[in-house]
């Protein structure tokens, strides 16, 4: 299905050499007006297979982190007047064919940003190999997250989203960490500066070739994610001023 809007997904990319062809044959032929992949400087063939399949390919030359690969996507993306922004990893965990029905929503103005929630029932979520620990932090942040900010998301955590291009425009994202919690800052910016968020179920894939951050740097998240949600609280009451919600 190709939408009248113009729709770049983006692949921000990491050692993915096994994993991004997958990943990309699972996207529907057609549905896409470019494809472009962010490499943080891996350790592998992923630009070279990136550069076969025909994607778009810019490198950094030393490795930034999981933010600031995000940042040089979506500024590119920008650049080349996208309507429509879809992030998917290129690591094969998530189900890279549904990507129309995001566009979709976004492009009747249903949602100004759509999620893939992976934690439609526990025992699909477990099952599908995610480690407890990582799903008993997903549900605590997710609640917490729910009841500050009024949403009603079934996960917050996800590395699957599209994005309509006024969210890009709009949400100050270069404020945001390099790091993994830049993921985090951004759907709470997306909340402060009042975009409607949406979410869809999506299959799941955990394997040993997929990305994943450790427990260790899982527990930094955390703790970056509820200080992003203080700064929230803080914002709001008109406390104090941060960065992040400085349009």
């Amino acid at each position: 299905m190709k939408l009248k809007s113009k729709v770049i997904i983006v692949m921000p990319a990491y050692n993915a050499a096994t994993t991004l062809e997958k990943t990309v044959k699972d996207i529907p032929e057609g549905f896409a007006d470019e494809i472009i992949l962010v490499d943080d400087s891996s350790q592998d063939e992923t630009v070279a297979i990136a550069r076969r399949l025909g994607l778009t390919v810019i490198i950094h030359n030393e490795n930034k982190g999981y933010g600031a690969n995000q940042k040089t996507c979506y500024d590119e993306a920008l650049r080349r007047d996208a309507d429509i922004i879809i992030m998917i990893h290129p690591d094969y965990q998530y189900a890279s064919s549904l990507v129309p029905l995001f566009g979709e929503l976004i492009e009747k103005g249903i949602c100004d940003i759509v999620l893939g929630s992976r934690v439609r029932t526990r025992k699909e979520c477990l099952d599908s190999g995610m480690p407890l620990y990582k799903y008993i932090s997903n549900r605590l942040l997710t609640i917490l997250e729910n009841l500050i900010t009024g949403q009603n998301l079934s996960e917050w955590h996800t590395g699957y989203r599209a994005y309509s291009r006024e969210v890009l425009e709009k949400i100050p994202f270069h404020e945001n960490s390099n790091d993994f919690v830049f993921d985090s800052q951004f759907l709470i910016q997306a909340v402060y500066f009042g975009f409607k968020i949406g979410d869809l179920p999506v299959p799941c894939r955990y394997m040993s070739e997929a990305s994943a951050i450790g427990f260790t740097r899982s527990v930094v998240y955390g703790i970056g994610t509820i200080k992003a949600v203080f700064q929230f609280i803080l914002q709001k009451l008109h406390l104090m001023k941060f960065g992040l919600f400085e349009s």
